[in-house]
């Protein structure tokens, strides 16, 4: 769980998860998901929040039943697609959801 000062303090890194979200054509749900995740597990290094906010999209997405693919996510987001590759499903699991097993 994150704490309301989570948000004002990211408030640039949520800003862009909104932009990313806007160019994916994702619907209000995704947005507030993918949210939530970020703050959930927003790590303490500035040069990693890039990848959680790509990595939270992309979780985000799934669990709103509005899939992505990863290269889409990380094109948006400007990562690579191994960046969201390799963070998505741990960040689902620090944020205590079982990401799904295809």
């Amino acid at each position: 769980m994150y704490r309301a000062t989570d948000h004002v303090e990211n408030e640039e890194w949520l800003a862009a998860i909104d932009d990313a979200a806007e160019r994916l054509e994702l619907g209000g749900e995704a947005k507030s998901r993918a949210a939530d995740l970020f703050l959930s597990t927003v790590p303490e290094a500035d040069r990693s929040k890039e990848a959680t906010v790509a990595a939270s999209l992309y979780a985000g997405a799934l669990i709103a039943g509005e899939r992505r693919s990863q290269s889409d996510v990380a094109d948006a987001v400007g990562v690579s697609r191994l960046t969201v590759q390799k963070r998505w499903k741990a960040l689902m699991e620090e944020a205590g959801l079982e990401p799904p097993k295809w």
